[in-house]
């Protein structure tokens, strides 16, 4: 009796694994993050990294592996098994804890990590495909403040959205051990503000409501670089570089500028100052800045890995217009290691991979003469999952990390994250029988 093709079950898993990712989607997508400091420029930036490189501290330039997709390095997807498919899917819970000299406040949220596949196309070509978040934006901040001959004057920012990333990856095998790859990336969304001024002592004082209604897309090419080699058969050693190139993102913004009367209201009268919406929205670029990465890294046999990158993005460059933020170039580093006890073991928990890193980064905003910088430390665990015909995975992740400080007046935001992650990998050309 034959069975039907494996390729067909792969299909039918992926498909399971699309529509849970779908459902997700549905399911987290009016939570939103929650962080004052992701006003600036395009929110808080996510870390574009797998759930076991976020695990090691986010590295991944000089990374290759068989089972699972290292979309930060496109030069890496030449590992893939020629004969297998990989699917990779992720999602995090987040508790976030705002504080000031004065004041705290926290909050939980759901966050979808990515979704990526990765196929085998001729023997020197591998292909990835995914999508992931590029920025998060989700922000209230209330300022009071008095003016002379105006008496108190409290000022509301409001902001959610955020930008995502729609990559397709190529990889080719160019000599033995060199590699090289590409990202074509389409990056879009939304990023919505309203910054509401309020005289609660003027008498008869008309207040302002200025709504943005801001959508971003743009196309870009990023390109990697990958050189492994293997000394007396127990030492792998690793080296990876990553260009994504300066880019002109399109921006149509809509705009709108009322004044009010008392308290504001959707249902009260409005005297209508500036509308460009529609037709006349308001069009322009956004300039995003071009990044450069490196990394190291070094394995023995396949119990230990230990892995160092390092990346400058160039924000100084970025503008957006109707906003004057003050941004620097970003600096990041971070290290991590990998430890198997034993993969060849018959004993299950000798195989489960046990993973930390750490990760700084200078902070690519300046608020009171001060960098916002940031720094993270991660714990992960990886449970294979493998039957007659898979390398699959189940990882998760616990994440740390420290933004801002209290220093100059500022907030400090402490962010715990606990990230669940599932790669499935299956052979895709092969056919199973049973008699």
């Amino acid at each position: 009796m034959k069975l039907l093709n494996s390729m067909c079950n792969t299909q039918k898993n992926f498909l399971f694994f699309l529509i849970f990712y779908l459902l997700c989607a549905l399911s987290v997508a009016q939570n939103e993050t929650n962080s004052p400091y992701s006003s600036f420029g395009v929110g808080n930036l996510s870390p574009r990294s797998n759930a076991i490189s976020n695990a090691m501290g986010g590295v991944g330039y000089a990374l290759q592996n068989p089972y699972y997709i290292n979309f930060k390095n496109p030069a890496s997807y030449t590992a893939f098994d020629s004969l297998s498919f990989i699917a990779d899917l992720s999602f995090n819970l987040v508790n976030h804890q705002l504080r000031t000299t004065a004041q705290q406040h926290s909050g939980t949220f759901a966050q979808l990590g990515y979704l990526t596949i990765g196929l085998p196309v001729l023997r020197v070509w591998r292909t990835s495909v995914g999508i992931m978040p590029y920025s998060d934006v989700g922000y209230n901040i209330i300022s009071e403040t008095r003016k002379e001959h105006f008496g108190k004057v409290v000022n509301r920012y409001t902001g959610s959205g955020g930008l995502q990333l729609l990559y397709w990856g190529n990889a080719f095998k160019i000599c033995k051990g060199f590699t090289l790859g590409a990202n074509l990336s389409y990056l879009f969304g939304t990023i919505n503000t309203t910054n509401f001024t309020e005289y609660d002592e003027l008498e008869n004082g008309f207040n302002t409501v200025i709504s943005d209604f801001r959508h971003l897309d743009g196309i870009y090419v990023s390109g990697g670089a990958q050189y492994q080699t293997t000394v007396k058969e127990k030492h792998h050693i690793g080296i990876g570089a990553v260009y994504e190139n300066a880019i002109k993102v399109w921006s149509r913004e809509n705009r709108t500028i009322f004044n009010y009367l008392g308290v504001y209201s959707p249902n009260i009268g409005f005297d209508t100052v500036s509308v460009s919406i529609g037709d006349n929205a308001i069009r322009s670029f956004v300039k995003m800045p071009h990044i450069v990465g490196g990394g190291l890294s070094y394995g023995y046999k396949d119990r230990l890995l230990v892995s160092a990158d390092f990346t400058w993005q160039n924000w100084k460059r970025f503008s957006m217009l109707h906003t004057q933020d003050t941004l620097l170039n970003n600096f990041i580093a971070a290290i991590g290691m990998q430890y198997v006890p034993d993969p060849t073991s018959s004993k299950y928990y000798n195989k489960i991979n046990f993973r930390v890193g750490t990760r700084f980064a200078s902070g690519y905003m300046m608020i009171n003469q001060k960098p916002i910088s940031e720094f993270a430390i991660a714990v992960g665990l990886g449970f294979p999952v493998r039957t007659f015909n898979t390398r699959s995975s189940i990882n998760i992740m616990f994440e740390y990390s420290k933004l801002g400080t209290l220093q100059n007046n500022l907030i400090l935001e402490n962010n715990f994250k606990l990230s669940f992650n599932f790669i499935f990998q299956e052979r895709w050309y092969q056919r199973r029988k049973l008699n």
